[in-house]
């Protein structure tokens, strides 16, 4: 029998990986109302969208929206300005796709849905400017509470379209490979195992080296592990964290910042505890349904997922490790189920999820 429910495209609007890893449920929704139960995903190529989404059935092919190259690429963007527009319509125009969804605002993101020819336009429609490129309605309206505002509108659109019914959690796919390649590394580890997400790209939301060696000296002390995370801009900072942890301990810590997004990814799988910057790998941490911990200080709060707690306090500077350790021993969590182990290990205590401050 024919499938004759529209070819789509869907538009991620942001740079972050976190925020693409927000995206995942929604683009998937979308992709069960779409030709072959599959979207075309349209992300900027510093989400790392086609690492991230790999192993997602649901995406048919990722397609690159070089808009903003990270300051480190040093290089111009290929769809910046009216010209990379055009460029970029021209792509799309060339898929012959049906219909083209834009978890977007922005009326740049419309104009380029319009040249591109699509025939069916979606997008949230809260400025008056990209409406006058879209043609499907419903609009939804800008988000204007506490929490960060990605998540709370793509739910608001997606169930205004009828994708959803209500907000949903993000859950992320991990390959075998990975997880055996992850498993064989972290094989001799006992005990629970603490992974701190220790990158950002923002300076600001930055925790510190000091932060994180004082940190990890309470988890050595309960008898845990930890593991540092990151890539490998972050292997100095591991390597400064470990030296600021003292030597009985060292052997503790396992830095890893020499695999794949998705070995970070795995490694998340293994974890019992995330506790970690603002940062995109906090956000993998959760979507590998890893309770985690999020040091925000004053900055907007995550709400999309049960398992983050927001640790708040009036700067991040205020934040110290012997808060941050309390809210992380006051939530009573036990070790997880290891991937591929048949009995998993019993849970105590209450789950995350709830806002923690400090003074």
């Amino acid at each position: 029998m024919m499938d004759t429910r529209p070819k789509t495209a869907v538009l991620h609007q942001y740079t972050g990986i976190g925020d693409l890893v927000w995206h995942i449920p929604y683009f998937e929704a979308v992709a069960r109302q779409s030709h072959d139960d599959k979207v075309a995903v349209i992300a900027q190529p510093s989400t790392s969208a086609r690492q991230l989404l790999k192993n997602e059935p649901w995406v048919g092919e990722i397609i690159d929206h070089d808009h903003r190259p990270r300051r480190s690429d040093k290089r111009p963007a290929q769809h910046a300005g009216i010209s990379g527009m055009v460029r970029m319509g021209k792509l799309l125009k060339s898929r012959q796709f049906d219909r083209i969804i834009l978890f977007s605002g922005r009326p740049s993101r419309g104009l380029i849905a319009q040249l591109s020819g699509i025939p069916q336009r979606l997008g949230y429609g809260y400025h008056a400017l990209q409406r006058l490129f879209l043609n499907v309605p419903p609009y939804i309206s800008r988000y204007e509470g506490n929490a960060v505002a990605a998540p709370k509108e793509m739910a608001a659109f997606a169930i205004a379209h009828g994708f959803c019914t209500e907000p949903l959690i993000p859950r992320l796919k991990v390959g075998q490979d990975e997880l055996r390649a992850m498993g064989e590394r972290l094989r001799d580890l006992t005990g629970p195992i603490y992974a701190f997400a220790i990158g950002t790209s923002e300076l600001h939301k930055q925790w510190g080296a000091q932060n994180f060696a004082a940190l990890a000296q309470f988890v050595a002390q309960a008898g845990g592990n930890v593991l540092l995370l990151g890539g490998p801009s972050e292997a100095t900072l591991a390597q400064t964290i470990i030296g600021g942890i003292p030597l009985q301990h060292r052997h503790l810590v396992l830095p890893i910042t020499d695999v794949p997004l998705m070995g970070t990814a795995a490694a998340l799988e293994y974890a019992d505890v995330c506790i970690g910057n603002d940062t995109g790998v906090v956000s993998i941490a959760a979507a590998c349904e890893c309770p985690t911990f999020v040091l925000l200080g004053d900055r907007p709060l995550l709400e999309h997922d049960p398992l983050i707690s927001c640790l708040v306090a009036p700067s991040l500077a205020r934040l110290t490790p012997e808060d941050v350790w309390q809210q992380v021993a006051r939530a009573r969590i036990g070790q997880r189920r290891r991937p591929g182990a048949h009995v998993p290990s019993p849970r105590d205590g209450d789950r995350p999820g709830e806002q923690a401050s400090a003074g």
